[in-house]
């Protein structure tokens, strides 16, 4: 199992020039841990460490351990603002995860049998995802790292919702609970483009 844990450092040198600063002179990035009964605490983070979580996408749905300074803190990532050419984090939000109390965090979508769905490999028609992913509610140890969409059985023509998923034990998706069964995918008949339709034969020039 991959271990996401970061070691970061109490900041007390606030605002912009001092989080420029940062970034410029030490390769850290300005961070801030709140939520829970405590009060938010500015932290910073070595940029190549959290470059590196980063590129496995379960770290954006999966509880982290940031080692503050010697003191553990169970957060999930809850903003990332990034250069807008570069790409690479600026500023980080993380919320912290407080044993025996729900968390609300965002879960990947992984569509399965899309090749060898019903209405592709049977009917030709062509899938499109509307949503790529999921806001669900949960205890912290049941935090799925995705949940599996599967287009095995799914026609031409039909949708699937979130009301059509299954979901873990103990998963609950946000939407729902709010009364919006939003649609997650559906196939589609191929388009056809006039270029493609043959013309008539004896057709007037």
């Amino acid at each position: 199992m991959t271990d996401f844990t970061l070691n970061a450092q109490v900041r007390s040198d606030l605002g912009k020039g001092a989080s420029r600063r940062l970034r410029r002179n030490a390769s850290l990035v300005p961070a801030v841990i709140y939520g829970g009964d405590k009060a938010p605490q500015s932290i910073s983070l070595l940029l190549k460490d959290l470059a590196k979580m980063l590129e496995n996408e379960a770290s954006f749905s999966h509880v982290l351990t940031l080692n503050v300074d010697g003191q553990n803190e169970s957060v999930l990532i809850k903003a990332l603002q990034r250069h807008p050419s570069k790409g690479f984090v600026l500023h980080a939000d993380f919320v912290r995860v407080v044993e025996g109390h729900k968390l609300t965090a965002t879960v990947p979508l992984h569509f399965i049998n899309q090749e060898t769905s019903v209405g592709v490999k049977q009917q030709g028609g062509e899938i499109l995802h509307n949503i790529n992913e999921v806001e669900v509610s949960c205890m912290p140890q049941d935090l799925p790292e995705f949940i599996e969409v599967d287009m095995a059985k799914v026609e031409v023509g039909q949708v699937l919702h979130m009301t059509d998923l299954t979901l873990p034990k103990g998963v609950q998706l946000v939407a729902l609970a709010h009364g919006s069964d939003l649609p997650v995918a559906n196939v589609h008949a191929p388009r056809v483009s006039k270029e493609d339709t043959p013309k008539e034969e004896g057709a007037a020039e």
